[in-house]
């Protein structure tokens, strides 16, 4: 082990490197692996104030502290080029945080979407193309959440014809609510995945994102049965799908709680070695890839990605069992997630927090809510918008003010007026929480092709009572 271990771990040039390695040179001769001590060395890294008292470590804490507070210079008034669709309907305070992200040293390029809303660090529906640098809170802290939707080859009636079997079917394979797990762990080849025993923070998650996998969590997820109407004919990894209506299942949910904790323990740790950085770039704190704690985190994420992608496949999985229908295709897609991408010719990293993936020739699903349309859209490749769109609707309003607003009597009168109904959900979901989605289409049509239009008929989500919520659910 060198300094440059230490660098690449994150630690600061100077004192502490060499604090360290007599810590670690003492530490070895004691018998300790290189991987115990570098263990003890990143936890002192992400969190010295839990070291200042130790007998050990107290005299690196405290190092690592004073560096801390020492103001740092950032470079921030520079922007690089972004563009924003829909931008008469976007609250200013989202455009404001995506003008913050570009004016990061790191960044080359963004992009805001039309269903763009405030949330911590980037906006969500912003976009964000960074060089060899990836922000945990540019990702968010659903890390993957994602939509998949299965398509039956089977007509809708056969919804209405059966509607009871359909609420038992969702009722005994769907679980909601954000510290609830099934009693009976669910099997999938991505628990056997290495990383889990290999990766220094996600071996801790392991047993929590078993307990939880294929369940879909809180605030907007949810899992529905609806009508697909699809007017222009396209192909899946399952066989093609003509024009014509059928039954579909439509899931939301993402990594659950192994997610939200990778998130927030490398949010702490880029916070901490940018803490010069002022107040309104604070959550926009990055970590370069070169460094360990940045390629830990990549790996986290790459994992969690997994992880969501199998929560969706076990959901639809024991559904299509329970209800024993042929299936034509299926279209799914993550929106909080980074990924390296050619951009000018340059390989860089693109995040996109609420932003679904539109690629030229790409599929996904944009959702609208529980009593609006969703839809299957076709990338354009729009290079401006970074190959992105709107992932769905998007807040307009706060879930506290939606609590004092809205009233569920009438608005579950108004559902069945639609031919909708809902077993479980919060006030803070019902439609007029969210923008018009149709209007969200129209503002980004230049950046995605309509194939079908998604109409919810049987509604699941979480119907608990919660008291509070992370502002980016």
């Amino acid at each position: 082990m060198d300094g440059h271990d230490l660098l690449r771990l994150g630690y600061p040039s100077g004192k502490a490197i060499g604090i360290a390695l007599k810590l670690a040179a003492d530490s070895t001769a004691q018998g300790d692996s290189e991987a115990e001590i570098l263990d003890v060395l990143r936890a002192v890294l992400a969190d010295p104030h839990r070291f200042a008292d130790d007998p050990r470590y107290k005299g690196l804490a405290k190092e690592l502290i004073r560096v801390r507070e020492q103001p740092q210079a950032y470079q921030l008034d520079t922007y690089a080029p972004y563009q924003v669709w829909g931008r008469a309907q976007i609250e200013p305070a989202a455009l404001q945080q995506l003008e913050c992200a570009v004016r990061l040293p790191v960044s080359v390029r963004g992009a805001l979407m039309p269903d763009a809303h405030q949330g911590y660090g980037l906006p969500i529906g912003g976009v964000l193309a960074t060089h060899n640098a990836v922000i945990p809170y540019a990702v968010g802290v659903d890390i993957a959440c994602r939509m998949r939707l299965t398509i039956f080859e089977s007509p809708p009636y056969s919804l209405e014809q059966k509607k009871e079997r359909f609420r038992k079917a969702l009722e005994q394979n769907t679980c909601f609510g954000a510290g609830n797990a099934w009693s009976v762990p669910r099997q999938h080849p991505v628990m056997d995945d290495p990383l889990w025993q290999e990766h220094p923070v996600a071996r801790r998650f392991k047993d929590i994102a078993w307990k939880q996998l294929g369940t879909s969590g809180s605030g907007n997820h949810f899992v529905e049965f609806g009508v697909l109407d699809v007017s222009e004919p396209f192909e899946t990894a399952q066989g093609a799908v003509p024009a014509g209506k059928y039954l579909a299942l439509l899931s939301h949910s993402g990594s659950r709680r192994f997610g939200y904790e990778i998130a927030n323990h490398y949010t702490q740790i880029a916070m901490q070695s940018h803490s010069g950085l002022p107040k309104d770039f604070q959550h926009l704190a990055w970590l370069d890839l070169d460094w360990s704690a940045g390629a830990e985190y990549w790996e986290a994420m790459q994992l969690a990605g997994r992880y969501a992608s199998a929560n969706h496949a076990i959901i639809h999985a024991q559904l299509v069992e329970a209800l024993r229908l042929p299936v034509l295709g299926v279209v799914e897609n993550h929106h909080n997630f980074a990924w390296r991408e050619l951009v000018d010719g340059q390989e860089l990293i693109v995040h996109r927090k609420g932003a679904t993936p539109a690629a030229e020739g790409v599929l996904g699903v944009i959702p609208g809510s529980m009593g609006d349309r969703g839809y299957v859209v076709r990338g354009r490749g729009v290079a401006a918008s970074l190959n992105s769109a709107a992932h769905g609707a998007g807040r307009r309003m706060s879930r506290a003010e939606a609590f004092k607003r809205f009233d569920w009597e009438v608005v579950k009168r108004k559902l069945r007026e639609k031919g909708i109904e809902v077993l479980s959900a919060g006030l803070d979901e019902v439609p007029n929480c969210y923008k018009d989605i149709d209007e969200v289409m129209a503002a980004q049509a230049d950046l995605v092709e309509t194939l079908a239009a998604f109409q919810p008929k049987l509604v699941k989500m979480d119907g608990s009572p919660r008291h509070s919520y992370h502002p980016e659910d």
